[in-house]
This record gives C-alpha cells, sequence and structure tokens, in this order.
C-alpha cells in the first residue's frame, strides 16, 4: 500500500482522521474540489449540510474510482463549508459516516476543514477535494 496514516506521540488524536500520511507510491492524483451535484450535475439537498457532504465524498470516491484508486489511497482532503459554525459539525460528521457506510471505507487520512463566505453555485454548501498516491 502506497500510503500510511499515523498519529503521531505528542499530538491529538481526533477520531476522524489522522494527523500524518506518508506516501511511497509513484503516481500522485488530485481531485478537483467535489460538490453536491449527482452524475446529472442536479444539485442533491438543497439546504441539507449532511446531505451534500455525503454527496460530496460519494463524488470523489467515484473520481478516485475512475482512475484506480480508493480512499485507502488518500493521502489529504480538504473541505470548504459556506457559513461555517462550529455547532454544525454533527452534520458534516454524519454526511461523512454516511457516505463511508454506502462506501465501505472509513475517509481518515489528514483533513482540513475551512469555512468560507460561498462557491461558486449559490445552492451549494460544501466543497471536498483530495490527493492520493498509487504505487
Amino acid at each position: 500500500m502506497a500510503v500510511t496514516l499515523v498519529n503521531p506521540s505528542g499530538l491529538p488524536e481526533i477520531p476522524i482522521y489522522r494527523q500524518v500520511s506518508v506516501a511511497t507510491g509513484a503516481k500522485l492524483i488530485h481531485v478537483a474540489g467535489q460538490v453536491a451535484w449527482d452524475a446529472d450535475g442536479t444539485t442533491v439537498g438543497h439546504g441539507d449540510l449532511a446531505a451534500q457532504v455525503e454527496q460530496c465524498y460519494l463524488n470523489v470516491g467515484t473520481a478516485l474510482a475512475g482512475v484506480g484508486a480508493t480512499f485507502a489511497d488518500v493521502v489529504k482532503l480538504t473541505m470548504h463549508v459556506v457559513d461555517w459554525q462550529p455547532d454544525r459539525m454533527p452534520l458534516v460528521l454524519d454526511g461523512i459516516s454516511r457516505a463511508a457506510a454506502k462506501l465501505g471505507v472509513t475517509p481518515a487520512a489528514p483533513a482540513s476543514l475551512f469555512g468560507i463566505v460561498a462557491l461558486d453555485v449559490p445552492e451549494h454548501l460544501v466543497e471536498v477535494e483530495a490527493v492520493a498516491v498509487l504505487d
């Protein structure tokens, strides 16, 4: 496997991701920010952050599969959430959990979450991008 996820001693353990990823593969994959569009370009989950997070993760999974990768190959996830407030974290976690259950994986790569003002499509509440490495 090209990716090892680690929680080094001296850093807090975060339940939904690891602090460090070590990649030893030769093929670097960058997945563009995925929003809550289905395959037809229709927004999923209008006004529902959890549903949109779920769709974003499913879209990342589809993008990875399209190049022979899975969430096990992901070394970094970045999430941008419109009008972020910390009390919305349970919705984010719910969306991730629902996507993980559908995908049969636990996305645990190091992750960053950024609160932003808006995305390019007003009904989109979240965007998720990924970097992966393959052998």
